[in-house]
């Protein structure tokens, strides 16, 4: 197994920078979203605002990959190309997942909406509770991180909240460490399927994106022609939401806060979400 990757205070305050201007950027386009527009252009507006605070956006320095997030609807999960063709209609479930190197390390981060659910109240009211479920469990899991405790942990938090809800995380999708590298170690998956005391040990210093990676359906997905998108099997929605945190002595710390939420980066332990 490859070495999990500690962070000095100093590195950990750097990513909290980047991370707070990176929540900052996702708040200002989930304002703008809105029907008729195409997830390229929610793209474009990510990359600008990335490269407008003096950041790398992290997705374009993944091989092959051309563009500075993934903005998914509905049914799709993961790793969505932004497309013109692609227009958001009221009551998509829009998914945007972005990341972006500042300062020579990445931050992570993933949230999910409908759109302008407001004008089709009976979908508003089915997908609601959906939405909840996620947002719930990732504030759930971020509680659990802490000292002395283990990535099963995080994961049997988020396993408990999704399928006592009735749904079902994505087995095949985890989250994972960051910092100087995107992809770091540890995977986070997001039920426990092993002994949990052979997981990691959560340490001071460990940068973690949690991501909650859930279906209304059975969370089989499949991969689209486009060799990137991966769609829900069955066709049901499905949500995303991730944050990074740092794992500190005085408990989780939230590198990603979103610029409406009452979160500073600056707070030891603050894991409002």
């Amino acid at each position: 197994m490859a070495k999990i990757s500690l962070k000095s205070p100093a590195e950990i305050r750097i990513m909290a920078e980047g991370g707070k201007r990176l929540g900052q950027i996702l708040s200002l386009v989930l304002a703008k979203v809105k029907p008729e527009i195409s997830t390229l252009e929610i793209d474009s507006w990510i990359e600008d605002g990335i490269l407008n605070v003096g950041g790398i956006p992290s997705f374009k320095m993944v091989p092959r990959y051309h563009w500075a997030s993934c903005v998914g609807l509905n049914e799709e999960v993961v790793h969505s190309i932004p497309k013109e063709n692609k227009i958001i209609k009221a009551g998509d479930l829009l998914k945007i997942d972005l990341g972006m190197l500042w300062e020579g390390f990445n931050t992570d981060l993933s949230w999910t909406v409908q759109v302008n659910s407001k004008l089709i109240p009976l979908l508003a009211g089915q997908n609601s509770k959906f939405l909840e479920t996620g947002r719930k469990a990732l504030k759930e899991a971020i509680k659990v991180a802490r000292v002395g405790k283990r990535v099963g942990h995080i994961s049997q938090t988020i396993q408990k909240v999704i399928e006592g809800a009735g749904c079902h995380s994505v087995e095949v999708l985890t989250g994972h460490g960051v910092g100087r590298e995107l992809h770091e170690e540890p995977m986070i998956p997001g039920v426990l399927k092993t002994n949990l005391a052979q997981t990691p040990q959560l340490l001071p210093g460990m940068t973690l994106a949690i991501e909650i990676i859930y279906t209304q359906g059975d969370g089989e997905v499949i991969l689209e022609d486009d060799g990137w998108t991966i769609s829900t099997r069955d066709g049901k929605i499905s949500g995303l939401f991730e944050k990074t945190i740092a794992i500190t002595g005085g408990g989780p710390l939230i590198l990603t806060p979103l610029g409406s939420r009452k979160e500073s980066p600056g707070k030891r332990g603050s894991f409002l979400c």
